[in-house]
């Protein structure tokens, strides 16, 4: 609104008025000027519903079912059941709102598609156990991730946060990312608990993730089967992971 001004009318902002102050576009003139002269109202963004299988309550009995039977035919204990999710972190996050035409359909608002982010992969356990989380970015060498030098580097390398670049054109999971995940975080967690609790190296322990492509693939899975032939994987039902998915759940509450 002040670009505007200055181009149109530059003057305004130095005319001194009768009481002796100067005009300022302040955000009451900027919300009196929307509403009253253009019949702009605040909206929020228009998009599509996510939209769930229509037979989901059967999906979702079914995924139980067949979770519960290999908890109890592998004696699986809470501890060795690791749900691993995938998140968008944009880096500068638009509001979901905007000013546009009164009853207007739809509704644009910048920022809304930002796709400049990277991908946060955590995992939690099922006995409340927060795993360390892998963090992808958009580039080809160490030098796309965090500087060390950047605030609270040290803490979350403390943690235990890997840092990953994808080496690719997006910064999403792919087969790399992904057996470095397995190598570096759920596999050692679920060595380090077998040990606390008295279990054997050859005791199973079960992975929960969702159907991305990279996760279903035969070259992934023959992967897993071949390195750590005692993870069962297990996947969350498609277009149900805001129904099955213990992550997402957990964090929403």
């Amino acid at each position: 609104m002040v670009t505007f001004i200055e181009k149109h009318a530059p003057n305004v902002f130095n005319v001194r008025q009768s009481d002796g102050t100067y005009f300022r576009c302040s955000e009451t003139f900027v919300r009196k000027y929307l509403h009253k002269q253009l019949g702009w109202t605040p909206r929020r963004a228009t998009k599509a519903a996510k939209k769930v299988p229509e037979n989901v309550d059967q999906i979702l009995t079914d995924a139980f079912i067949r979770e519960a039977h290999v908890i109890r035919d592998f004696g699986i204990p809470d501890a060795l059941r690791v749900n691993t999710d995938q998140t968008q972190i944009v880096y500068q996050q638009g509001t979901k709102t905007s000013w546009s035409q009164k009853n207007s359909k739809q509704v644009s608002v910048v920022g809304h598609d930002e796709k400049r982010a990277f991908t946060l992969v955590p995992s939690i356990a099922a006995n409340g156990d927060l795993l360390p989380m892998q963090a992808i970015f958009h580039g080809k060498t160490p030098t796309s991730c965090p500087s060390p030098k950047s605030p609270f580097y040290d803490d979350a390398i403390a943690f235990g946060t890997r840092f990953v670049p994808s080496k690719t054109d997006t910064y999403w999971s792919t087969q790399e990312t992904m057996r470095d995940l397995v190598d570096h975080i759920i596999a050692p967690y679920f060595d380090e608990k077998k040990q606390e609790l008295g279990l054997g190296p050859d005791q199973n322990s079960l992975w929960k993730i969702d159907c991305w492509s990279v996760h279903k693939s035969r070259e992934f899975l023959d992967w897993m089967a071949a390195n750590h032939g005692n993870i069962i994987v297990i996947f969350i039902p498609g277009n149900c992971t805001g129904l099955w998915q213990p992550w997402m759940l957990v964090s929403s509450v």
